[in-house]
């Protein structure tokens, strides 16, 4: 049968396992009913199942005979979002919700094993990584830090990740840097506090927390190449309790985003100095606490020829087209990519609407698109270890 029959004929069970996961959505680390069924799944096709890395992670093994080794890696957990879709499908779970699609990836990924395991022939070993706690940033390093790939040697790994806003069933990838690092930061100003009515006797942290925000905007529009791309949100400020009292403490909060270390090393130094500056015109203390969280997402060359390649077998050199720019959002599996060769794409999910966005409380996964995710892990697979 050939692999798009195949997927046909399991489209409804794949729609049915994303609507299971759907239901049932599991935030990081804590993805156990998933990744239990997951592993069941698993079993049932064939593979062997390991389990623990990174606490609910999965992973599930397919040999066949000598050759290279890859990983296929499918993201499990869920945000703490309210779910607003009304759908029959819609969570069950209060406050939580897969607004990422990483219900959608599991069911294309599952719905690949199913093909590997019964159908595809092929001269190597695969393994199949699902991943917990994608959306805390800690996922992949905590299953590497397991000895992910101590354990299950790879010769290369290979991501994807649904995108609305791209034509429905095309596939996007480039070489180099395909997603931005991530950093978090907060920033604690502490002065004397006084009553609002005398301001004069005391140091005003909420006004230094506004200076703050306001020079931290200048260092990418007057220290970064206009060429270059880099991003600092403020995304928090906090301080006070009382609408008549100066508290003495306040703290701004957020992240930044860019694509190489040297720009990352120099939004790091001035950010530094500008909460040094600030904190030195207030007469208050400043202290910035900023750590690095997640590395840029860089493709290697080889890998991405073979995603390249297997896109257009599976899905037609129409449905393929090179990533012009890097995202400036952010992926953990680019701790799998600093670790291993390896090539992460973007699958279109087409325009759905209003609000049916990424991280949306009403956003739901593209069931129509399953197939398309499958065949190419199908056609990836046979680009990757060839036929037995």
């Amino acid at each position: 049968m050939s692999p798009d029959a195949f997927f046909a004929s399991i489209e409804s069970e794949m729609i049915a396992w994303r609507r299971e996961f759907h239901r049932n959505p599991e935030l990081g680390f804590q993805e156990v009913w998933t990744s239990d069924r997951v592993a069941k799944l698993l079993t049932e096709f064939g593979y062997e199942v390991h389990r623990g890395l990174g606490k609910t992670g999965v992973v599930g093994t397919l040999r066949r005979g000598q050759g290279p080794s890859i990983g296929l890696r499918s993201d499990m957990d869920a945000l703490p979002i309210h779910e607003r879709t009304n759908l029959p499908h819609a969570s069950r779970m209060e406050g939580k919700m897969h607004a990422c699609g990483h219900d959608g990836h599991m069911a294309m990924l599952l719905g690949g094993a199913k093909w590997f395991a019964s159908q595809a022939t092929f001269s190597g070993t695969l393994h199949l990584i699902f991943q917990p706690a994608e959306e805390l940033g800690q996922g992949a390093a905590a299953m590497i830090q397991d000895g992910l790939f101590d354990l299950f040697p790879m010769d290369a790994v290979y991501g994807l990740h649904n995108m609305p806003g791209i034509e429905e069933g095309m596939v996007t990838v480039r070489v180099g840097t395909q997603m931005a690092a991530i950093d978090l930061f907060d920033i604690t100003l502490t002065g004397q506090g006084a009553h609002a009515a005398q301001p004069h006797l005391g140091q005003d942290v909420l006004l230094a927390a506004g200076q703050v925000h306001t020079q931290l905007q200048s260092i990418v529009s007057r220290n970064l190449d206009p060429q270059n791309a880099a991003v600092i949100s403020v995304t928090q400020i906090h301080g006070g309790d009382s609408c008549n009292v100066l508290p003495d403490t306040a703290t701004v909060s957020g992240c930044t985003r860019h694509l190489d270390k040297s720009t990352q090393a120099m939004i790091q130094k001035r950010m530094a100095e500008v909460v040094a500056g600030v904190a030195t015109s207030f007469g208050i203390e400043g202290h910035l606490d900023y750590r690095k969280a997640c590395p840029a997402s860089i493709n290697t060359p080889r890998e991405t020829a073979l995603a390249t390649d297997a896109a257009i077998a599976a899905l037609g050199a129409d449905k393929f087209e090179v990533t012009e720019k890097p995202l400036m959002g952010s992926e953990d599996f680019a701790f799998m990519l600093e670790a291993k060769p390896g090539a992460f794409v973007f699958l279109g999910a087409g325009n759905q609407g209003p609000g049916c966005v990424l991280h949306s409380p009403t956003y739901d996964f593209n069931d129509s698109i399953l197939t398309s995710g499958a065949r190419y892990w199908a056609a990836l697979v046979d680009t990757a270890l060839g036929r037995a």
